[in-house]
């Protein structure tokens, strides 16, 4: 008798040796269950567990036999070798070795009894480097062989292994836990795959599928009963780890349930059967492998051959199929220098007796099947149908397809410049751009670009490099646009409103060793970046500079907001913006008569259309350097000559607040945020019938926009929200559920964009391109928006949220994540939440932030300030003595206190602000005492913020009682008219800027008392 046999028949406990006194070697005994698979694995060779790792790149292979080393000492089950019914540490790593495909190595047979158990093989053919880690099932299970493996990516990445170094085997854990033993099984289950008959080697198919599937096992079982003459028994191995967490051991550990069922069971009774299972601990029993020990492997190979032989003639079987799931593996788990795994999944044992086998791992972001099944005649074609049935009951054909797709067009190899170059040859004397400084002809815009091209490459710059682009919306700055893709360069737009250090910090991210900037600006890249003053530069005089960037070379580098606390930079190629410029010219109507106003910055993608365009299709742009008020928005509206706009729905419903009678436009381009019907409604009131609304839908990494509809004045005017409509060009949308799998009709789900407009990815950050940047199960590249959304009955999507904490605020997409983070390095706060509020009812959510600590709100905005671009400078901040919490220790956002409600107790809200208030109440309510103009811009104050209860007082923020950038030109353009008047208007324009900067009601009361007080004669 073994050890173990011995003292179990002593009633004594299961000794678990693993090095013997005195010797540092490892040694376990070998279990009655690794004993019967030596001797029924002659059956079906090679009886192996095979893990494959598929991903782009390669390992050196001296790096992974040092890894294999390293991880098989730490894990000595991979070094075993059979002395009797001893396993023996042997010293020695597992080979590896190499092979052109990976046919070549699956059918290999493994000598567990010679020190051969483990190996690991490199496939070098095909276009995706491929791994494969195999282990004869005698010497480990699934979930050993997997863990070392992944201790094999651990030493190759540097990282400290887990090591398994405990000896413990199924039989020695079952007798410490407590275990029974298991009627034996009765032959009597067909298999799904019946004619099918043993006798030839085993083969594999795998199938991948997009998402998580939970209820996995139950679903498989469900449909293999399906498929399965008569009732059928589904074997589901359990890894007995689970009631040793902390156990490390690369034995033999899994022991079976069996569930039992008929065709047409729902899976969820298959699902409840298997975990009444295991919540009654069904595995932990013993079956005939305690008897199989007893016996020399011989005579035990034989007997086996005999019951094998006669369960195949009989068609039946101890189980119609064996079905295991691995759990989720992180494919970064499975990555090493040099090489980044894509997919892992296992090609399971075909075991004796068992006629079908299943194995499933989750990975990532999809789901890999395989199926292990007898090999012969016709086997290979019904095993494939049988398996794609089960594929079809775990996520329907019908809907791994995208909701909506948009029309396929050939889109031919050009870059941006090219488009450029055409109009050029076309039209040199068209005008191209129009403004305060005068008209530039298609010919004039391409000699200054060629300037500027001819002094970058004179610099060393051309493709593959980042060139800043800082300046106002000038002549200047889109003729350096140009010039950087002439230059073969991408360009990376900058606004001179954010702060310095935003601006040298982003130069920096980007690795941008140049920047162009106008003459005010030439000081903000700061001393480490080479800056070409674009006003010094000369408007002709350059050579030619044909482009040479290709279609897939990067055109812009647009940085937005970090959820890390950091911006992020997404890089577009030509190849995406020309899809969508030739698509927008198109469905926008854009022709040689058509020209957009430019008033929006060149740092937010939403530009792209105004910018691209009209150049494209021989038209021109408007530009309005100025920063928009209620005298330059007049201006476009009535006197640019503009008759196209593209705008966020913040600036549309400013503009149809402004009284202003606008000149025809033929196209009204909305996007960045929501639209909402109401505002479209009372657009098209104001542009007229003959102007169209169209919402464009489009995150950074889709380029500009990829869904759009048109406002439908009759139907959708009372909408919450304008559907966003149906993909543009080349480009598909999918809905993914929670678990990643596809949605079914009309539910909602995760938008997901694939196709011609796809960023190239976030430049230097390949951890967040794993995050967003996905590929669906049948290799589809995908961007995961993080935007809920659902297809209509009437075919179209409409948007309805988001799945994270991201904030849509005035079309921009804000991650809280990096705004609290700036707060949280003022030495005086020490905690921050940022999240959106609506300042009152029925208004927009503005930016708005809470803390601790002991800085002042204000402070803690003018820190803000410095720090940050201004839209994501908090509206409001409050300051808290500790966060609200939920039972879950994370901050209860839904508990935090409205930080725009005014004259709380102190003792709840320790702010400067509300001393501020109380002191500011200390004076008389306005239309009581104060002046006529006082109580005029109080009135509007109240009106424009919607509060008819609303009091100022001469020092209260604008901000602080909810405004934000639009509604504050919203009111300086009503006190200009209704206060100032035309006569004064001048003067009080004059002060815009300051009354921008400060917008309390004390000091727009002093620029319009000011204004009434000056003479025409003496306005600026």
């Amino acid at each position: 008798m073994t050890p173990l046999q011995q003292a179990r028949a002593a009633g004594q406990p299961v000794p678990a040796p693993g090095r013997p006194p005195g010797s540092g070697r490892f040694e376990r005994p070998v279990s009655p269950t690794e004993w019967l698979y030596l001797a029924g694995g002659r059956l079906a060779p090679p009886f192996a567990v095979q893990i494959v790792i598929e991903g782009t790149g390669r390992i050196d292979p001296d790096a992974l036999r040092r890894a294999v080393d390293e991880a098989s000492e730490a894990c000595p089950g991979a070094r075993l070798r059979r002395r009797g019914r001893i396993w023996t540490d042997t010293g020695r790593p597992p080979a590896v070795r190499t092979v052109d495909r990976l046919g070549a190595v699956l059918g290999a047979p493994l000598a567990p009894g010679d020190g051969r158990g483990c190996e690991v093989a490199v496939v070098t053919g095909g276009a995706t480097g491929t791994l494969v880690f195999r282990v004869h099932h005698a010497v480990m299970d699934a979930r050993g062989a997997l863990d070392w493996t992944a201790d094999v990516f651990r030493a190759l990445r540097g990282e400290a292994l887990l090591g398994a170094p405990s000896p413990v085997h199924d039989l020695a854990l079952l007798d410490a836990l407590g275990g029974t033993r298991r009627a034996p099984v009765t032959p009597r289950w067909r298999s799904p795959l019946a004619g099918v008959r043993r006798g030839h080697p085993p083969r594999w198919q795998r199938r991948t599928l997009h998402g998580t599937h939970p209820g996995l096992v139950a679903k498989t079982a469900a449909a293999l009963a399906d498929l399965t003459p008569g009732d059928t028994r589904v074997m589901v191995p359990v890894d007995l780890r689970r009631h040793r967490p902390q156990l490390r051991s690369t034995a033999n550990l899994s022991l079976p349930v069996f569930l039992d069922g008929t065709a047409g069971d729902p899976w969820e009774q298959w699902h409840e059967q298997l975990l009444r299972a295991l919540a009654e601990g069904r595995e932990l029993s013993a079956g005939e492998e305690e008897s199989a020990i007893r016996l020399p492997l011989g005579p035990l190979a034989g007997l086996l051959t005999a019951a094998h032989t006669a369960t195949t003639a009989a068609g039946r079987h101890p189980c119609s199929a064996l079905v295991t799931t691995l759990g989720r593996i992180a494919p970064q788990e499975m990555s090493a220098p040099g090489f980044a795994a894509r997919t892992v999944y296992a090609l399971p044992v075909q075991a004796p007796f068992v006629p079908l086998s299943f194995t499933a791992v989750e990975c990532a972001d999809h789901t890999e099947l395989a199926m292990a099944h007898p090999g012969g005649p016709r086997a290979d074609a019904r095993a494939a149908a049988l398996l794609d049935a089960v594929c079809e009951a775990l996520s329907p054909r019908a809907r791994r397809r995208p909701v909506a797709a948009g029309p396929r067009r050939s889109v031919p190899p050009l870059t941006l410049t090219d488009l450029l170059r055409r109009q050029v040859d076309r039209a040199p004397d068209a005008v191209a751009l129009t403004g305060p400084h005068g008209t530039v002809t298609y010919r004039e815009l391409d000699q200054r670009a060629d300037v500027v091209a001819a002094e970058l490459r004179g610099r060393g710059v051309g493709r593959g490099a980042v060139v800043g682009l800082l300046a106002d919306r000038g002549v200047a700055a889109v003729a350096g646009l140009w010039g950087v893709l002439k230059a073969g360069a991408a360009y990376l737009p900058l606004d001179p409103a954010h702060p310095p250090a935003r601006i040298a910090a982003v130069l920096a991210d980007a690795d941008a060793s140049h920047c162009l900037a106008g003459r005010e600006y030439r000081t903000l890249p700061g001393p480490d970046r080479s800056v070409l003053v674009l006003d010094d530069l000369p408007v002709s005089g350059a050579r030619p500079q044909p482009g040479t960037a290709a279609p897939d070379d990067a055109a812009y580098v647009l940085y937005t907001s970090g959820s890390t606390g950091h911006p992020k930079g997404v890089v577009v190629e030509h190849r995406a913006l020309v899809n969508y410029t030739r698509w927008a010219t198109d469905r926008y109507g854009v022709d040689a008569t058509t020209r957009f106003a430019l008033f929006t910055s060149l740092a937010f993608d939403l530009t792209g259309t105004t910018l691209f365009a009209p150049l494209a299709a021989g038209g021109s742009i408007a530009l309005v350097p100025d920063e928009p008020d209620h005298r330059t928005l007049r201006h476009l509206l009535t006197r640019s000559g503009a008759n196209a706009l593209k705008l966020t729905p913040a600036h549309l419903d400013l503009l149809t607040t402004l009284g202003i009678e606008p000149d025809p436009f033929r196209v009204l381009v909305v996007g960045g945020e929501q639209l909402r019907g109401p505002v479209a409604a009372r657009a098209q009131r104001m542009f007229g019938p003959d102007c169209r609304i169209v919402n464009e839908y489009g995150p950074t990494e889709a380029t500009i926009g990829c869904i759009v509809h048109t406002f439908d004045p009759a139907h959708e005017g009372d909408l919450p929200a304008v559907p966003i409509g149906l993909p543009v060009d080349n480009t598909e949308a999918y809905l993914l559920d929670a678990d990643g799998g596809f949605t079914a009709p009309g539910e909602i789900g995760e938008l997901h964009l694939s196709g011609a407009q796809l960023a190239r990815g976030y430049l230097g950050r390949p951890d967040l391109d794993r995050e967003r940047f996905r590929h669906l199960a049948d290799g589809t590249r995908v961007y995961r928006t993080g935007d809920l959304a659902q297809l209509t009955p009437d075919r179209v999507l409409r948007y309805l949220g988001r799945t994270d904490d991201q904030l849509s605020v005035r079309g921009h997409r804000i991650e809280p994540g990096e705004v609290a983070a700036a707060l949280e390095r003022h030495p005086g706060v020490s905690g921050a939440v940022v999240s959106a509020r609506p300042p009152r009812a029925g208004a927009d959510p503005v930016l708005c932030a809470w803390t601790t600590g002991t800085a002042a709100p204000d402070t803690v905005r003018a820190h803000a300030a410095r720090h940050l671009p201004p839209y994501l400078v908090p509206a409001a901040v409050h300051a808290l003595d500790a966060f609200p919490w939920t039972v879950n220790g994370k901050v209860d956002v839904r508990a935090l206190p409205d930080p725009f409600t005014r004259g709380r107790p102190a003792d709840d809200v320790r702010t400067e602000t509300v001393r501020n208030d109380e002191a500011a109440h200390a004076h008389p309510p306005t239309g009581s005492g104060a002046d006529a103009v006082e109580a005029a811009v109080a009135a509007i104050w109240s009106r424009v913020l919607g509060d008819p209860d609303l009091r100022p007082v001469p020092g209260d923020d604008f901000h602080r009682l909810g405004g934000d950038s639009l509604t504050l030109l919203r009111m300086l353009a009503a006190v200009a008219s209704d206060v100032v008047g035309p006569a004064g208007e001048p003067a009080f324009d004059a002060r815009l800027r300051d009354l921008i900067r400060r917008p309390t009601l004390d000091h727009v009361c002093a620029a319009a008392r000011t204004a009434l007080t000056t003479p025409p004669t003496e306005h600026p």
